[in-house]
């Protein structure tokens, strides 16, 4: 059975290169979520098929389903304003990956800080015990400001997950933030 969730339109990129880089920079760093099948993907490789024009696809490792998670509705998984860049320096080198914030939505202000700040201040504003959980889906990979290639992120909330186990839960959490510490941690994505 073919999951279009995990199949994304690269035509609309004016620098579709950047983006292409910008997606691999985070493959396995960021889960993926699919709405239609109500899984979340943990561990997976992604591809530019040549048959399949301007086209990427993310697989998800097939000798490790333990890193699949079944049965997030779609409800648990939020958009939240914010987005993944790795901005062009003025020397057409990229630099490391920053965190557009949204300072006022109804004016379209941002701020961008670098990854690590961002996700500290996110994470304070976050309910005690509960840690941002950022995913991607199809649909997040766009352009900001016509230009920039940028992931937006979902959040994910566990506590709408009512048919999976304590421990199931758990092992999400903890993929999702060992990840973004991953993360956090890389170097620039040239």
């Amino acid at each position: 059975m073919e999951n279009n969730d995990l199949i994304w339109d690269l035509d609309a990129f004016r620098k579709r290169q950047r983006a292409q880089e910008l997606i691999l920079g985070i493959e396995n760093q960021l889960c993926v979520f699919s709405s239609s099948v109500e899984q979340l993907y943990t561990n997976y490789d992604i591809f530019f098929p040549k048959d399949q024009n301007r086209k990427l696809v993310i697989l998800p490792n097939p000798y490790a389903a333990h890193d699949t998670f079944q049965g997030i509705p779609e409800s648990s998984v939020r958009p939240t304003g914010l987005y993944l860049i790795n901005p062009e320096n003025a020397a057409g080198k990229t630099s490391d990956l920053k965190l557009i914030l949204p300072i006022n939505k109804s004016e379209k202000k941002f701020r961008t800080v670098p990854l690590e700040i961002g996700l500290k201040l996110i994470n304070s504003k976050m309910p005690e015990g509960r840690p941002f959980l950022p995913v991607v889906m199809k649909g997040d990979l766009r352009e900001f400001n016509q230009e920039t290639p940028c992931l937006h992120l979902h959040s994910l909330n566990l506590r709408g997950v009512s048919a999976m186990s304590s421990l199931d839960l758990k092992a999400i959490e903890s993929v999702i933030v060992k990840r973004l510490e991953q993360l956090k941690l890389k170097p620039k994505l040239t």
